[in-house]
């Protein structure tokens, strides 16, 4: 298929690179392609970024029929731009379209795509220390129709978003509240899925976490409320005494990028990783015998986001002494210098942007 360009009439004028939010701008193209199912996915286009028309009844908005990404696009200090395992994000974009009974996309020719916008785009993708240009890949319904079934039309784009800081602490530990009633996911449902619902289900449990003084939520199982799967929007590992341990993947967690990034680099150091089911009274019990050292989540968005303190039932616990740990720091630091160039990948995780 052959990709057009619509010229945009104007373009934007570019945010202040030292105050950068999360999300908030976006840049001037975005890319389309529509899904027919007698046709196929068809007419991949780059076109001015702007609304997309919809119709009342248009699926995605009464069922959830929705997927998408996140990656980004990072610039090294000789300016050159490049990708981090974008691969593995199209992967799982896959397999999220599988379980929400979408179309399969042609995961080279999305990449394609992906950099040929990037590339007239190259100018949004800033140059400040820990910015970078969020890449969303997203797919949604797009039949006009309420009957219950999956849409037989489909809308894919990408939007593209220069970024700051996910959280407005920054690199610094983050405070995290143990929901014992809400639940974002069981096993057998989406979980697994990167799907709207799932963000959906969390949001009334996150927001009891704020008005607590607390920036994310650590979700328990679906089942028996008792082990411990994700915090917000990342997954979650534990250094407990010499051995570093992260739920295992069971249907209900989301198989992060950044997730098997950090097993790998730890694996690469000598640690021992351990992929497993724990349970938030065992991380309160290592507390209390002086071998939880480090706790500290990992996702796109934040990289690495050291945890503080935890509260669960009532108790609050404080991860050492509440600072970041040598651990999440050099998980940072590393994938940092990976992204953006500063040191040499031997994992062949980058794709330069040429």
């Amino acid at each position: 298929m052959e990709i057009t360009f619509r010229k945009a009439d104007r373009l934007k004028d570019h945010p202040d690179e030292s105050s950068l939010s999360f999300g908030t701008r976006f840049t001037d193209y975005m890319f389309i392609m529509d899904y027919e199912s007698e046709k196929g996915w068809h007419s991949p286009r780059i076109e001015p970024y702007g609304p997309m028309l919809m119709e009342p009844s248009t699926m995605v908005l009464h069922y959830g029929q929705a997927i998408f990404e996140g990656l980004k696009a990072y610039r090294s200090a000789s300016g050159a731009i490049q990708l981090f395992r974008p691969k593995e994000n199209l992967k799982r974009l896959n397999r999220s379209a599988e379980r929400l009974c979408m179309p399969a996309l042609d995961e080279d020719f999305v990449l394609k795509a992906m950099v040929e916008l990037l590339k007239i785009e190259k100018g949004w993708v800033p140059e400040a220390p820990g910015t970078s240009l969020y890449i969303r890949p997203a797919i949604i319904a797009t039949d006009p129709y309420i009957g219950l079934r999956a849409s037989h039309t489909y809308r894919f784009f990408i939007i593209l978003s220069p970024v700051g800081a996910y959280y407005p602490e920054g690199f610094n530990p983050v405070k995290i509240w143990v929901t014992s009633h809400y639940v974002r996911a069981v096993r057998g449902g989406v979980g697994e899925a990167k799907t709207a619902g799932n963000y959906a289900a969390s949001l009334y449990a996150t927001e009891l976490a704020h008005k607590e003084g607390y920036t994310q939520v650590m979700w328990l199982d679906g089942v028996e409320l008792k082990y411990v799967e994700e915090v917000g929007a990342m997954n979650i590992f534990f250094m407990i005494g010499n051995e570093l341990v992260t739920p295992m993947l069971n249907g209900s967690i989301l198989s992060g990028v950044t997730r098997d990034s950090v097993i790998r680099l730890a694996e690469s150091w000598g640690t021992k990783v351990t992929q497993r089911r724990i349970s938030i009274d065992e991380i309160y019990a290592a507390h209390d015998q002086g071998e939880l050292k480090e706790v500290f989540g990992s996702g796109t968005a934040a990289a690495i986001s050291p945890v503080g303190h935890i509260k669960y039932d009532g108790r609050e616990i404080i991860i050492g002494n509440g600072g970041v740990g040598p651990f999440a720091a050099r998980f940072f630091k590393e994938l940092m210098d990976i992204q953006y160039g500063r040191t040499a990948d031997p994992f062949g995780w980058v794709m330069p942007l040429e």
